[in-house]
């Protein structure tokens, strides 16, 4: 899937277009939740999951990426969002998200979850709420 999300800027999900390089440097040196995430440990996590990479038309240049979880019936988790601090602040985030929810809609999945610590309003904007019964959900964090 390519579509155009703003004037300037393409979103995809062809494995093809992503640069793991720049992908694994924003995250492991930028991104509270990956820092020093391995470069084999972001490529085994790039393999294993649904893509997607947000471009400038005129350049071909990646400034963006997310990548979804999913068994793509009845959940998903949305992670490793990131747009480059270059692009920030023309609403790619937001059209991100939203790109991840349309593509995942017609699977019928009914769950689409997601950690922030400091985008609630972007995340907001798209439909996510904060869990109503939190008290339900468990974690097994090994380290």
């Amino acid at each position: 899937m390519t579509e155009a999300i703003t004037q300037d800027h393409d979103i995809s999900t062809d494995p093809a277009r992503l640069d793991p390089a720049r992908i694994h440097h924003w995250l492991s040196t930028d991104a509270y939740w990956a820092l020093g995430r391995s470069r084999a440990e972001q490529d085994a996590a790039i393999a294993a999951s649904l893509n997607f990479g947000v471009y400038e038309r005129s350049s071909g240049a990646q400034v963006g990426y997310a990548r979804v979880v999913t068994d793509q019936v009845s959940f998903a988790w949305l992670c490793d969002v990131y747009i480059d601090p270059a692009a920030r602040g023309q609403g790619l985030g937001v059209r991100l998200a939203e790109a991840v929810r349309d593509h995942l809609a017609p699977t019928g999945v009914r769950r689409i979850l997601l950690a922030t610590g400091d985008a609630h309003g972007v995340y907001e904007k798209v439909g996510f709420r904060r869990l109503e019964e939190p008290g339900k959900w468990m974690a097994l964090v090994n380290r």
